[in-house]
């Protein structure tokens, strides 16, 4: 067999084995029972604490938010445990969240935030509704501010030899446009937007944590601070693991004893557990990429 029957054969082997794994992925967004959620509890006894775990990049509230309905809405629910491992992400939608965590608390079912090893930026901002927050000494939090970042291809389109036409019914149609640099009118624009959302994201912080708001304004920079030096400042409450946080939700709710702790979790798909971690990552890529905010509380662009 010459050399290159051998290059031939090797290239249709590559593309039929990327052929057989993409439309595996296809079919496995197509019929993944994504949304099929079972309940597991701690124990058969004792009254129920519900654990909410928020364990990714902001990118949606609509399943934080339907967890949250529908504990605050089970009065077998005692207390629910927010565990918030995030680094930020969507303005809207940390703000959706946060608007159901504050609903819940003002329901008078308690809300104790746990944050993990980062709960930044819009991680913070959720937080914000909670009962109390507890946080590990050594928990990166803060980061209190508005980000907003443009890609500009222009450059690389013109060595490429390609051109750009954009029609536009206003100055500012397509301002942030990846095809050239952002003009100074347009900077200004971008400054005063932002500058709004940065506003609300300090009324929040200020009303919720009961502090003056140049106070919060003095370190609302986009600094991040330790577990620590937060509760030194009066950013969270308490010092403390996720355990010490169901401890101190279970008192908050008046139960004596152990909790019995009720959590969801997702049941895979069949292409899921068929595939391993290569499809859930996919998946996870390709919905961060369609769903990306441009407006972002957030500790790093995502």
């Amino acid at each position: 067999m010459s050399k290159t029957a051998k290059w031939i054969i090797g290239i249709v082997a590559v593309l039929f084995v990327f052929f057989i794994l993409m439309t595996l992925v296809t079919l496995s967004w197509l019929f993944s029972d994504e949304g099929d959620q079972t309940t597991v509890s701690s124990s058969s006894r004792g009254e129920k604490v519900a654990l909410v775990e928020l364990r990714e990049t902001i990118l949606a509230s609509e399943d934080i938010v339907r967890q949250f309905k529908k504990y605050r809405e089970n009065r077998s629910i005692r207390a629910i445990v927010f565990r918030v491992e995030s680094p930020g992400g969507g303005v809207a939608a940390s703000q959706e969240i946060y608007e159901e965590v504050k609903k819940t608390r003002d329901s008078g079912k308690p809300v104790i935030v746990s944050m993990g090893s980062v709960a930044a930026s819009g991680g913070y901002y959720v937080s914000c509704g909670a009962t109390r927050i507890v946080a590990n000494p050594g928990t990166l939090t803060g980061s209190i501010g508005v980000i907003m970042q443009f890609i500009h291809v222009n450059e690389l389109m013109k060595k490429l030899g390609i051109d750009e036409s954009t029609i536009k019914t206003g100055r500012l149609k397509d301002s942030g446009s990846p095809f050239r640099k952002v003009a100074p009118d347009e900077r200004a624009y971008f400054n005063e937007l932002i500058g709004d959302v940065y506003e609300q994201f300090v009324d929040v912080v200020a009303t919720e944590r009961k502090l003056d708001p140049k106070f919060v304004k003095r370190y609302a920079d986009g600094r991040v601070f330790t577990g620590r030096q937060a509760f030194e400042l009066g950013f969270v409450d308490t010092l403390g693991t996720m355990q010490d946080a169901i401890a101190i939700a279970a008192e908050a709710a008046g139960i004596t004893g152990e909790p019995n702790v009720v959590k969801e979790v997702r049941r895979t798909s069949f292409f899921e557990r068929l595939m391993g971690d290569a499809v859930s990552s996919l998946g996870r890529v390709r919905e961060e990429w369609m769903s990306r905010p441009i407006l972002q509380y957030s500790l790093s662009t995502p």
